[in-house]
């Protein structure tokens, strides 16, 4: 037997029919914390858009920390920011779009497919101009930031309005359709990490040996900035374009402090991310503050801890916790 949500969705529009399945994933995920709901008494667990809206949180809390691993050891820890910002001018550009011509189009797909050409942007400026990483981010966080100004100040009625879920993140407005957008980039990120882990790791601490050993470095760099870009656009839906970033780089910078190793620190990140995520979003429940805010700030004071731990294994006498740069041979 079909289920409704599953029936429903094959009625309607292309991309509800695509995204079908999805949605059957999301109604059992929805009827396995009614029932954790239950048991526990947790109210916040009563509501369906709940149930999205930690699903989302628990993803990003795996996809930002596993990309941001790669961006911190490469020093590009603000190229997060550049990416939120032109993902702006993507929502603007499909509310804009749906305002003036009723195209109906997901803000999120726009978002994503200008982030994407935007991390493309920021390598191929690099590369063609000889400018270091950070000129290239910032005229294209210029740009983007721009573009999306523009489109909100020709049509500021209703426009204005709905940019502001994107601009500070919002748990309620997390729809099925932009979770379940989310859970096909939680499976392209992964995935691609998992099949092409090597390389960017060789490719991350030293580009020269990587090229010398036949990897293409420049296809790999360019991998990593659309990965990127799918990270911001995935976790705008509840940190919001001004706080996106901080998930890519606070988790990473925590577990540094008392790794050892690449693959230590990776690990590390992904569970002090999904902490502040699980954390910020009950508090942002209870307290009714934004969500994002709430989840940076507990973030950073996880990194606070971690700092503060990291202090006293050195002065327990254990190794000292190794520099950024580092790498142990077990990791290639």
């Amino acid at each position: 037997m079909i289920p409704v949500e599953l029936f429903a969705a094959l009625q309607a529009g292309p991309l509800d029919a695509v995204l079908a399945p999805l949605y059957w994933v999301l109604a059992l995920w929805s009827d396995l914390l009614f029932a954790v709901g239950d048991a526990t008494g947790l109210s916040f667990l009563d509501y369906a858009f709940m149930h999205r809206a930690i699903l989302v949180g628990l993803c990003i809390g795996v996809m930002a920390p596993l990309i941001g691993t790669f961006l911190v050891h490469r020093q590009l820890a603000l190229i997060g920011d550049a990416l939120a910002h032109t993902a702006f001018a993507g929502v603007a550009i499909g509310l804009f779009l749906n305002g003036v011509f009723s195209l109906g189009v997901s803000p999120y797909l726009t978002a994503v497919v200008v982030a994407v050409i935007a991390a493309l942007l920021i390598e191929l400026i690099s590369e063609a101009t000889d400018a270091y990483n950070d000129v290239s981010m910032a005229i294209v966080l210029s740009t983007g930031f721009a573009l999306g100004t523009v489109l909100i100040s020709l049509n500021a009625g209703g426009l204005a309005v709905g940019i502001n879920q994107y601009l500070f993140g919002n748990l309620s407005t997390v729809s099925a359709e932009n979770a379940a957008i989310l859970l096909v980039l939680f499976a392209v990120i992964v995935g691609t990490v998992a099949l092409t882990r090597n390389q960017l790791l060789y490719v991350t601490f030293d580009e020269t040996a990587a090229a010398v050993s036949g990897i293409s470095v420049t296809w790999y760099n360019r991998v990593m900035v659309m990965l990127t870009a799918l990270v911001v656009v995935g976790a705008m839906q509840i940190m919001g374009v001004i706080l996106v970033a901080a998930m890519l780089v606070v988790p990473v910078a925590g577990a540094a402090q008392v790794s050892r190793s690449f693959s230590e620190s990776l690990l590390v990140s992904v569970v002090l991310a999904e902490l502040a995520v699980l954390l910020g979003i009950g508090a942002s429940y209870y307290g009714e503050a934004t969500a994002g805010g709430v989840i940076v700030l507990f973030a950073v004071g996880i990194y606070v801890v971690s700092v503060a731990v990291g202090k006293l294994q050195a002065r327990a006498g254990e190794d000292a916790t190794p520099e950024l740069g580092s790498i142990e041979s077990s990791d290639l």
